[in-house]
């Protein structure tokens, strides 16, 4: 590929296909989402343990495009459950890919196939002189202390969300009403198989649901904030392993639970066809959206430039209009229908590029291994004034 310019190369590991993305001076070049069949995963026990082969198939990507990673500015890898860190992009070091690699599970308590992102990235790299790059992972952390009390002490308010598409997102509603990023106040909300919704403030995220297994409206498949009594019965009740609760809170929960789908477009045609229990949980989602909305807009104490949705579930005319209609009269709402992942990465690469922004360092002093050994050193309580 001998064209002049910045080659960026984006990688995207799901939970079922590997999404890759060439990039030259800011524009797609070629992308492609690489699906992986279930015979192919069922042999790796770890999300760590993929490595090998999708770095493989990264690798044929780019011999099939003609492409010599030699050639590449810089290599971008999805950013995962790391320590707990401010937005932006950040230079893949050993830290980085030991904690994602050995301590994100026992720090979190789950995996997310991002997590091999940071990884891939390095062993793309690490054939030429290229930047192995994370852009705004998924535990990308500007809350402000008092978002951090939960009403237990021994519990702290975290923040896990859709970052990337969230900030990407955000930089678009705050160019298109003339503003920065930094001198914005507004609220976003991914809609997708989970639903994460931040409150910006001058370009932090102070405050969040937790998108996960923690609160926040319920999902597609997750079944968002329950009340404590009912989770404490289904723990005792000798039905449920700590793994089976995961997977049912998770996984299992919202819509797909109760309408034995988490497709938004067959929903549609549910409510559309007059099926009243597909409306009355639809309708359900929506308006816990828009409370949890309304929350975070009270969080910047109502002085908020405009609310936005994304994400694939902002394809839907019917549940957009739903949550439009309940938040509009706290700002403008605009709908970013989709995600591109990809062109987020490439984004964050060029803005380090082109000297836009510095590339922040992951350290040890605060690395999950640290948290883990000490950790009431990190809590809030602990950190008092």
């Amino acid at each position: 590929m001998p064209e002049s310019g910045s080659l960026v190369l984006c990688i995207n590991p799901g939970s079922t296909s590997t999404k890759v993305g060439l990039y030259r001076d800011g524009e797609p070049v070629k992308t492609v989402k690489i699906e992986h069949r279930p015979e192919e995963l069922k042999g790796f026990g770890r999300v760590a343990d993929q490595l090998e082969y999708r770095a493989g198939l990264v690798e044929d990507f780019l011999a099939e495009n003609g492409v010599d990673a030699a050639e590449l500015s810089a290599v971008v890898g999805r950013g995962g459950m790391m320590k707990p860190i401010p937005g932006g992009t950040y230079l893949v070091n050993e830290v980085m890919k030991r904690d994602l690699a050995e301590y994100a599970l026992k720090y979190y308590g789950s995996e997310h196939i991002a997590n091999l992102g940071a990884a891939l990235a390095e062993r793309i790299a690490r054939h030429g002189k290229a930047l192995a790059l994370v852009v705004d992972p998924i535990s990308t952390d500007d809350f402000i202390p008092v978002s951090r009390i939960s009403g237990v002490p021994e519990v702290e308010r975290v923040s896990l969300m859709h970052s990337l598409n969230l900030r990407a997102k955000a930089r678009k509603a705050a160019a298109e009403a003339g503003k920065s990023f930094e001198e914005s106040n507004m609220v976003g909300c991914h809609l997708g198989g989970g639903i994460s919704m931040a409150a910006f403030e001058k370009g932090k995220a102070i405050d969040s649901n937790h998108g996960l297994l923690g609160y926040g409206p319920f999902s597609p498949q997750r079944a968002g904030t329950l009340a404590i009594s009912a989770v404490m019965d289904f723990c005792f009740s000798g039905k449920y392993t700590a793994a089976d609760l995961r997977k049912k809170f998770g996984k299992n929960s919202g819509l797909i639970a109760y309408l034995g789908t988490d497709d938004g477009r067959e929903i549609r045609k549910r409510i559309e066809s007059g099926d009243k229990l597909a409306r009355l949980v639809y309708e359900a989602m929506a308006i816990q959206i828009a409370k949890e909305l309304g929350g975070l807009a009270a969080v910047l104490k109502g002085e908020v430039d405009c609310i936005f949705l994304t994400g694939g579930l902002a394809n839907d005319y019917i549940l957009t209009a739903w949550v439009e209609e309940r938040v509009r009269f706290i700002a403008p709402v605009r709908i970013y229908p989709g995600e591109d992942e990809l062109e987020a990465m490439a984004e964050g690469a060029f803005r380090v590029l082109r000297g836009e922004e510095e590339p922040k360092e992951y350290t040890e002093d605060d690395s999950l291994k640290a948290r883990l050994e000490d950790p009431e050193r990190f809590k809030v309580l602990n950190n008092i004034g």
